[in-house]
């Protein structure tokens, strides 16, 4: 179990100075950008991603800085969020039979750049983030032994996974469905607020140890995906860093590994330097959370072929309804469900969660009630 958890990590390094104009030139830091690389289907190397349509013009990072190239970035010229401040972090992770539960405020174990973004951190230049660190109510029932679903399912724009540092894990993707970690301004670990005040990282921090300690120099656990399987580090069987190459197209693998004190042959995910970086699709069941479009397994509706069957009131019910606007719109029935919320429908809510005008929701699910 870890409790109560207070700041033990401390953020290395000084604030990175901020890069001259001019182009991005090549370094031996440079990684492929992960810009466009969304999928409706699982595909290594991509986001396997519930939502499938995206607007550049929701609001993010406003301008390029000098470590962005054409179709790679340098993580080491990054500029990031400045600041050093410590939080009351709780976090609790205990099996209880068949679940393993997590409790949680989601305020990270070590210390965070300032947020909202200040005016006079070089950061601002790229992203005024407004956001606030807030304290979250979090309470995960994984399974404690997951199992493989029938089919991969899709991940959601919000919490694919739990770190021990007690942030949220995100995927690759940012709001306007670009590589986050390369365009985002967060800070030295690698975390920023979302609009709700959730801090959340889209790539593995660096201020957590990838240690080896498994057998063969394979990485240890440093979070929960939220189907309940372990996200370990970097590095695989014998030591060796992984690559795509080396993973399935949800990002991760099976084999011998410790779980809860025991040798099991147990899928899992690895983080990787490259795109897509933790997670691309869920090979188990997702538990639902509160403000989340994770939930049963998905897949995104683009083509009338991926309709969901009508499984309640037949031709106009709601959930025909909200297939029908599914599809209209690009995003999953249950992400769109849960976007809305309960009658009478929260289109504010919805175009916050979705990325989609609410003009443009309301118009989709008034077509599909045929008005």
């Amino acid at each position: 179990m870890i409790k109560s958890a207070t700041a033990a990590l401390f953020l290395a390094g000084g604030q990175a100075a901020i890069l001259a104009g001019g182009l991005h030139t090549a370094s031996a830091h440079d990684l492929p950008l992960g810009d466009g690389k969304i999928s409706n289907e699982p595909r290594t190397g991509y986001v396997f991603s519930c939502q499938q349509r995206f607007s550049p013009n929701t609001p993010g990072a406003h301008t390029s800085g000098a470590w962005l190239g054409t179709d790679t970035w340098d993580p080491e010229k990054k500029v990031h969020v400045s600041g050093s401040v410590s939080w009351p972090a709780e976090i609790s992770i205990d099996r209880q039979g068949e679940k393993r539960v997590v409790r949680a405020n989601n305020l990270p174990t070590h210390p965070t750049g300032t947020f909202p973004i200040e005016r006079n951190d070089p950061a601002y230049q790229y992203d005024r983030n407004p956001g606030r660190i807030t304290e979250q109510n979090i309470l995960l029932e994984l399974p404690a032994v997951p199992q493989i679903a029938s089919a991969p399912s899709c991940v959601p724009m919000g919490m694919v996974g739990f770190s021990l540092t007690n942030a949220a894990q995100y995927t690759a993707l940012d709001a306007r469905g670009d590589d986050a970690p390369a365009h985002e301004m967060q800070d030295r670990c690698g975390g920023h607020p979302q609009e709700f005040g959730q801090y959340h990282y889209h790539n593995m921090t660096p201020c957590i140890d990838d240690t080896r300690s498994q057998p063969g120099g394979h990485s240890d656990l440093v979070g929960y995906a939220m189907d309940g399987f372990g996200m370990f580090g970097k590095y695989g069987e014998g030591g060796k860093k992984l690559t795509n190459s080396d993973l399935d197209a949800c990002h991760g693998h099976s084999h011998a590994i410790n779980w809860d004190g025991e040798e099991r042959t147990l899928y899992h995910y690895h983080m990787t330097d490259e795109y897509p970086y933790s997670i691309g699709c869920f090979m188990g069941t997702p538990v639902s959370v509160e403000g989340s479009s994770s939930g049963a397994p998905q897949r995104p509706t683009q083509d009338a072929g991926q309709r969901a069957p009508d499984q309640r009131g037949g031709p106009g019910g709601r959930q025909q309804v909200l297939v029908t606007a599914a599809e209209q719109l690009g995003v999953s029935p249950d992400a769109l469900r849960r976007a809305i919320g309960p009658p009478p429908p929260d289109f504010q809510q919805a175009s916050r969660m979705l990325g989609i005008p609410a003009d443009e929701i309301r118009q989709a699910l008034d077509a599909a009630r045929g008005r």
